[in-house]
């Protein structure tokens, strides 16, 4: 039962570390994506707290202790993962910003909507998914393999078309470029 307690030290370790290497990251201007930095935390915290719980208990349960670490490290991933980049929430944020607290969509639009575009593209151009061509962005063999394993995914999982992209495009044109 106590190695439960060890899994909860692991999640606290990994909340007060997970936050501070981002941040950190950040003000130091380095460009190393925050999943890594997660990853880096949640080894970092588990190592250190399983380390403490095999040194402190003398019949220390791994699997205890692990799975309330895993479950932690997951709720987590998932509300950073929910605010991080959310399009929504930073729309909501600039209206509630504002004076009035309102604003019309055609303000949201034009204030926005070219810089979040904008942040994704580098996102795409830097992961090597696309790249620019002037004043447009093609698409590069790795993108293109991607996003047909992105589409086989998605029907995996019955995701389906959410109407922003056009998966069976996406998986035809895979295709065409596996073809010799």
């Amino acid at each position: 039962m106590i190695s439960f307690v060890y899994g909860l030290i692991g999640v606290a370790l990994f909340v007060a570390l997970a936050p501070a290497m981002v941040s950190s990251a950040q003000r130091a201007g380095l460009s190393t994506p925050p999943a890594i930095l997660l990853v880096l935390a949640a080894v970092i915290a588990h190592g250190l707290s399983v380390a403490l719980g095999a040194m402190s208990v003398a019949q220390f349960q791994y699997w205890n202790a692990a799975s309330i670490f895993g479950f932690g490290v997951m709720s987590y991933v998932f509300a950073f993962g929910a605010v991080y980049k959310s399009v929504s929430l930073e729309i909501l944020l600039d209206v509630a910003q504002r004076p009035e607290h309102r604003a019309p969509l055609a303000d949201i639009v034009d204030r926005l909507v070219p810089d979040i575009f904008r942040r994704r593209a580098d996102i795409l151009v830097d992961g090597g998914q696309v790249e620019r061509i002037g004043a447009s962005f093609a698409v590069t063999t790795k993108g293109r393999a991607f996003a047909g394993k992105l589409a086989r995914i998605r029907r995996a999982f019955a995701v389906g078309d959410s109407g922003l992209y056009d998966f069976a495009e996406a998986e035809e044109q895979a295709a065409k470029s596996a073809d010799p």
